[in-house]
């Protein structure tokens, strides 16, 4: 049995975000799931300042699912921000977008990024993904075992 690990989905269409907690329903994910949406928010929650300066509204994370394209601060911005945080710059982060531009993956694993992927649009394809994401990095997590 494993810990769950804590997800946080940094996303600002509604569409996606809607989709991930459908997948998660889907799939049966247990893995806690928080979401803002936009990269100055993520900044916030993954640093308890501002508006989540309580942990109890922003409990630390294993796993930073990010867009790129989004307002106040793109998620290029933020990789960069997390890889310069010394207390969060271990925290693994997948690139989840509709982005398939080779600048836009090269400059992700340039700052260091786990995992870059492609959002597939058909729900099933998207679920899926989600689904086998989720099952990798909670396998990886310390004190994991396969089910």
């Amino acid at each position: 049995m494993h810990e769950s690990i804590n997800v946080l989905l940094c996303e600002d269409s509604e569409h996606d975000i809607l989709a991930t907690k459908r997948a998660w329903k889907k799939f049966n994910i247990s893995n806690p799931l928080y979401v803002v949406n936009d990269g100055e928010a993520c900044m916030n929650f993954l640093t308890n300042k501002e508006e989540y300066a309580d942990p109890k509204d922003a409990p630390p994370i294993s796993l930073l699912l990010l867009d790129l394209n989004m307002p106040k601060m793109g998620g290029l911005e933020v990789l960069k921000a997390v890889r310069n945080t010394p207390e969060i710059r271990h925290l693994k982060i997948v690139v989840l977008t509709t982005s398939q531009s080779d600048e836009d993956q090269l400059s992700s694993y340039d700052h260091c990024v786990n995992a870059f992927i492609t959002k597939p649009i058909v729900f099933e394809n998207f679920a899926e993904t989600m689904n086998r994401i989720n099952m990798f990095w909670t396998l990886v997590q310390p004190g994991a075992s396969p089910k």
